[in-house]
């Protein structure tokens, strides 16, 4: 009898090892190794096999030209003008769509009500055939929480079950259902399989399996999946490279909204982000987050700065707060939210450095005010006026944004779509912007097209921000700023 063969995969990274060991030398998670059955290769190559003309039962590809004629993908719009705007335009049929989030978020919910919402259908198309099938909640749950978001009245196709074998055979039976929603791909399990339900082979490939039927049936199909304690989707990254979506749904149970953003998307842009509100009635679309944000920020308040972002093709303004204060301990403490705290190390080490900022016995606290995570480096001239701001006891103007990158040598870089950040800013009745200059093709300084009502100040030097601030704190008759030259 031939020996099995045998692998042992991490259930938290998907590495594969050829023999265990306690920790996963991928992650350097402990006790994450798992051992599976693989199939024995058969003997021989494919390009020896003499099976057919092509060596692999006949069938051959064909090879064609990059120039051609292509049709734009059919687009199933649901009518939340967030939710289409993350997934770019609407879901795609024969597509796969992965959406990942903390429990509770409220990932079951958004889905419940773009699946009623496609369902009813609207003015301008007719109702779609959908199915939600769950396999972690009863009937019952899953219907209590539709009475609850008012949308119990809609056509919507409900099921449980967690084999993979019977969820296929319902799927194709017609009539064959549009948009097919997995709550969540970790419970499902397939029967060819040894191991257990969420491992990572049985998430590989229960998602195979459902990916081929969504592409052989036409059927836009929408997986759930678990996060890990880092936040990032449970599971193997393998099922991130079958998909073609991956969204992740965000928010700070402290806070009302949520936002959903696009990591990946092959039917449009990705970062994309839809930012709705949590409400009795379920998550509302929101259409204008930069007012939310900003909507509780207190004017001529040191230590805040209004940073204009970029989400996507989106602009967002919103608040970032920095305290900064005399630390007794020998080594001060740098607590950031919302931010990288890397990022922030970095920037503190350019203000001392470069600007004479004496930061090394002072406690830093920087957050991005709403529970919005900022990633781009864009944020870097807004979070050191906050923090200037903070030391010199000068409030930023209520009515000024700020934004731009800031090198290692204390340059102020310019970033991209300025004028898309300069306009959201100006239709907020913003009437100033401290920015990086703006440059054309050619290196020239070029100014941006922007209102009337919107001035604006470059900045191509970090220490010009500084000698602002600590002109403005001497005017004031603040505390102004501790450099080195006044420790010598």
């Amino acid at each position: 009898m031939a020996k099995a063969n045998k692998q042992y995969v991490c259930q938290s990274c998907g590495a594969v090892s050829p023999k265990w060991s306690g920790k996963c030398e991928a992650c350097n998670e402990w006790n994450t190794l798992v051992e599976e059955l693989i199939e024995k290769p058969r003997p021989g190559s494919l390009a020896g096999s003499s099976r057919g003309a092509s060596g692999i039962g006949g069938s051959s590809i064909r090879f064609t030209g990059l120039k051609g004629q292509s049709q734009a993908a059919p687009r199933m719009v649901s009518g939340n003008k967030e939710f289409d705007r993350v997934t770019g335009g609407g879901l795609v049929p024969g597509s796969a769509l992965l959406i990942g989030g903390d429990p509770g978020i409220g990932k079951s919910t958004l889905l419940l009500q773009i699946c009623a919402a496609l369902a009813v259908g609207n003015a301008e198309r007719d109702g779609l055939a959908c199915a939600y099938i769950s396999g972690e909640e009863a009937v019952e749950q899953v219907r209590l929480r539709a009475d609850r978001l008012g949308v119990a009245d809609a056509p919507v196709a409900l099921a449980t079950g967690t084999s993979v074998r019977a969820i296929v055979e319902a799927l194709q039976v017609e009539p064959i259902p549009q948009v097919v929603v997995i709550d969540s791909i970790q419970t499902l399990y397939m029967d060819t399989l040894d191991s257990a339900p969420g491992t990572v082979s049985q998430v590989r490939a229960a998602s195979q399996e459902l990916i081929s039927q969504a592409k052989k049936l036409g059927f836009a199909l929408i997986l759930v999946g678990h996060v890990t304690k880092e936040g990032m989707i449970a599971g193997p990254k393998v099922v991130e490279h079958m998909v073609d979506a991956v969204l992740y749904f965000e928010g700070d149970r402290g806070h009302q909204f949520r936002l959903l953003r696009a990591i990946k998307n092959r039917f449009g842009p990705a970062a994309e982000i839809g930012v709705f509100e949590m409400a009795e009635a379920g998550l509302q679309e929101v259409a204008n987050p930069s007012a939310l944000f900003l909507a509780e920020r207190q004017e001529d308040v040191s230590g805040a700065a209004v940073f204009a972002g970029m989400e996507g093709t989106r602009p967002v303004l919103v608040e970032i707060q920095a305290l900064v204060a005399n630390s007794p301990l020998a080594q001060p403490r740098r607590a950031v939210v919302g931010w990288d705290s890397a990022r922030l190390s970095m920037l503190l080490a350019v203000l001392e450095a470069r600007c004479g900022v004496v930061l090394a016995n002072k406690d830093v606290f920087l957050n991005v005010a709403g529970g919005l995570r900022i990633t781009e480096p864009a944020a870097d001239l807004a979070v050191a006026a906050a923090v200037l701001s903070s030391i010199t006891d000068v409030p930023v103007p209520a009515s000024c944004v700020v934004f731009g990158e800031v090198g290692l040598s204390g340059e102020v870089r310019s970033v991209a779509q300025a004028e898309a950040r300069l306009s959201e800013a100006d239709k907020l009745g913003f009437t100033a912007a401290l920015m990086p200059p703006l440059r054309g093709a050619s290196g020239k300084a070029v100014k941006p097209k922007v209102a009337k009502g919107l001035k604006t100040y470059p900045f191509a030097q970090l220490m010009d921000l500084v000698m602002h601030f600590s002109k403005r704190s001497t005017q004031r008759g603040g505390p102004g700023l501790e450099t080195q030259d006044d420790e010598s």
